[in-house]
């Protein structure tokens, strides 16, 4: 009970505390370890975000001021003068976002740790599983809720890579369904929602509610939830008169897809496309690049981190280094803000160094044929969110998840194809030989007298083969997945000359160029029209100066075989913009040029890098080049251009070139703004792993992409300028 000093007496009412508590200067922990009536007097230091008033056990009016309550002796003390505001905004006051707090993260332990995106993003949805509750030892909550898990689209794609159906039962998730699937009320069971905030899946949460589906609701939005909705959300649960069943109100910070330890994508579909879009107006590319930002924000916030930024100059990845250093900024004022604990400890932890790029600094890597196991299978059949289906034994699909609880994924995606058909029958060959050892052990001597110690000995035989079938069994189902996995690539190679496709690109590449006659048999050979039409721009970028007769062959041949150009024109007139801009002037030049020139700063020479970024001596990707130079932290000609965001640093210092350099880096986290791909993933792990000692680096994208769903971006570009021509031809189905 408190007094004002109107007189007026309040009940207060904790509805949510994002904050440590501490009691007669005792730890007492996180909010939700507190109950939600607190007895004040008892309280020797309490920092409260939002807090509701009760008046006669209704609720009057809610109160927005944080304040601080210090030594309640005297029940009238504030720091704070306390202001009124109208009650259809009650879901605001009782609601804080999730901070690294409340994710676990012991700060001690930071200097040592290494950045394990797949873990932070785990640990932290198994938290939300279990009711944003302290989870012990074993991954589960101390005490056991049973609940239901509601789920949009977009969090389903962001679960899937990361929990299985075991660990959802693991954490007393009894049933789960899509939020727009029509669901029957389920008394006396608390539903876990995680979705994205958006008016749709509002209106969902607010019709569920006033329909009472499900006793309290847990809600989890996957990132930031804009005031407009949560304003809208608290007025229709209060008419409804059920915002007595929403709980808790969580910001999460989660709106990213994580494929491996060190690999994850925003999910943003068609990024190229819309950054690139001539038409596009200011206001469009704006929300794209604050889409970008948001989904960075969440990884940074999901690793606790504020990195040094790095960037070209110019483009997309200026834009969005600006704006991510700006939300940093702001973000950091707060007091207890989601990196307060890394913060304290920059003595003993490094930074790592956030390098964004775009698309455009190398066409070539998202457009290749590539002959390495991972990229093969993503690019050849489809894996997305780390599952694909390949045709079974006896008919029908059959369906197989590819992570990193495989070992053989984990060990061999690098390799060339030939070498993982190799290792295949190697594994085979040593499952068969321990198989045979077993057999051997457990099998007696045949003829010979009955002993004793044969007894002891072939019983302890016995054992040791009982407790080693588990797993061989579990060798034996990942060497027939792999098995699997290998006799249909080897089809589609066959039937597509993948391998022929995949040499003479990359010796295209290396030598700037190809005989006449060879690239015409490859256009007239085997393959998929996307095959070809992949090549034909491959030939495009890697040749410095084509002759028009050429150009036009491969025009002619493309559509001999039906293939619609478009890509290839678009690609064709952006690398003619870089010699063209050059005479151009002002009042001749097109709209393209003026659209790029607006985007990308004083040139267009972002826009055309991927037809000068060709594979250096030692064949490395330009972006692993680039990134090695940053991570260095030492001067060099092909990054001095490149900007420089500290977020921590005074506003007047942030932004500059690489003549302040900091460095060198342990970690990096490696972000391709437009798509990206396994091909650059696998680079960058190459490139982690060479170094003495090794170091560490996140690849992420906007999206995940094979080189014919990056070419179908290329052609609906084409198509929009007027380029190119339509055949029957339709495009490469999304993976």
């Amino acid at each position: 009970m408190l007094q004002t000093s109107g007189g007026k007496s309040f009940h207060i009412l904790v509805v949510m505390v994002q904050r440590l508590v501490v009691v007669n200067g005792v730890f007492m922990g996180i909010s939700s370890e507190i109950p939600a009536a607190l007895r004040l007097p008892e309280m020797v230091t309490l920092d409260i975000r939002m807090v509701g008033f009760t008046t006669n056990s209704k609720v009057s009016n809610l109160y927005s001021e944080a304040f601080r309550c210090k030594t309640f002796n005297k029940p009238d003390r504030f720091t704070t003068p306390i202001s009124p505001l109208p009650v259809f905004s009650f879901l605001s006051f009782c609601f804080w976002p999730a901070t690294t707090s409340d994710r676990y993260i012991d700060p001690f332990l930071l200097s040592s740790m290494t950045l394990n995106l797949r873990q932070r993003q785990t640990e932290c949805i198994a938290r939300m599983l279990n009711l944003n509750q302290p989870i012990n030892a074993s991954g589960t909550a101390n005490e056991e809720v049973y609940k239901i898990l509601i789920f949009d689209k977009f969090c389903q794609d962001i679960l899937s890579p990361l929990i299985h159906v075991k660990d959802l039962r693991k954490h007393g998730v009894t049933l789960y369904f899509l939020i727009d699937k029509n669901r029957k009320p389920v008394a006396d069971v608390p539903a876990v929602y995680f979705v994205k905030p958006t008016q749709h899946n509002i209106q969902r949460i607010i019709s569920d509610a006033s329909n009472s589906l499900y006793d309290y609701f847990h809600l989890n939005f996957s990132s930031s939830i804009p005031r407009p909705l949560l304003e809208d959300l608290a007025s229709g649960t209060l008419n409804s008169e059920s915002v007595n069943r929403i709980s808790k109100v969580h910001d999460q910070y989660l709106e990213f897809v994580t494929l491996e330890d060190n690999l994850f994508s925003l999910a943003n579909k068609s990024c190229y496309v819309q950054l690139n879009d001539p038409k596009a107006n200011d206001r469009e590319i704006e929300e794209i690049i604050e889409k970008l930002v948001s989904g960075l924000f969440c990884v940074l916030a999901t690793l606790a981190v504020v990195p040094i930024i790095r960037c070209p100059r110019g483009g997309p990845a200026e834009m969005v280094a600006s704006l991510l250093d700006q939300r940093l900024r702001d973000h950091l004022l707060v007091k207890n803000n989601l990196f307060s604990e890394s913060g304290n400890f920059t003595s003993s932890f490094q930074r790592p160094v956030l390098c964004l790029f775009d698309r455009n600094l190398e066409l070539s890597v998202a457009i290749q044929h590539d002959f390495r196991y991972r990229p093969l299978v993503h690019d050849v059949l489809g894996l997305r969110l780390n599952r694909l289906n390949v045709p079974g034994d006896k008919g029908g699909m059959k369906s197989y998840e590819l992570d990193r609880a495989d070992p053989f994924w984990v060990a061999n995606g690098s390799l060339e194809f030939p070498e993982v058909a190799v290792e295949i029958e190697t594994q085979l060959n040593k499952y068969k030989k321990d198989v045979d050892e077993v057999n051997r052990r457990t099998g007696g001597n045949d003829g010979a007298e009955f002993d004793g110690t044969d007894l002891i000995g072939n019983t302890k035989h016995l054992m040791n083969a009982v407790n080693s079938l588990p797993e061989l069994t579990e060798r034996k189902q990942v060497i027939d997945k792999h098995t699997n996995i290998a006799t249909v690539l080897l089809g589609e190679i066959k039937d597509r000359s993948l391998d022929s496709f995949a040499k003479k690109e990359y010796e295209m590449m290396v030598r700037g160029g190809i005989d006449r006659g060879e690239l015409l048999a490859v256009l007239k050979g085997k393959g998929t029209k996307m095959d070809k039409l992949r090549f034909a721009i491959m030939f495009l970028i890697s040749t410095e100066t084509i002759p028009q007769l050429e150009v036009e062959t491969v025009e002619s041949a493309l559509k001999e075989a039906e293939v619609d150009t478009s890509a290839f024109q678009y690609v064709k007139k952006i690398k003619s913009l870089n010699v063209s801009l050059a005479s151009a002037n002002s009042a001749s030049r097109s709209n393209i040029v003026d659209w790029a020139e607006k985007l990308y700063g004083q040139s267009i020479s972002a826009v055309t890098a991927g037809v000068k970024n060709l594979l250096s001596s030692d064949h490395q990707l330009a972006m692993a080049r680039t990134v090695e130079a940053l991570m260095e932290g030492k001067p060099n000609p092909e990054i001095e251009s490149y900007l420089m965001f500290d977020p921590r640093a005074p506003k007047s210092n942030s932004a500059s070139s690489s003549g302040h350099m900091k460095g060198p880096f342990k970690e990096a986290i490696v972000f391709m703004i437009g798509g990206g791909n396994y091909v650059e993933y696998g680079s960058l792990q190459e490139l982690a792993q060479r170094q003495q000692p090794p170091k560490h680096i996140i690849y992420g994208s906007t999206e995940i992409l094979t080189g014919g769903e990056f070419v179908d971006q290329l052609t609906v570009l084409g198509q929009k300028m007027g380029l190119g021509g339509s055949s029957s031809a339709a495009p490469a189905p999304a993976h």
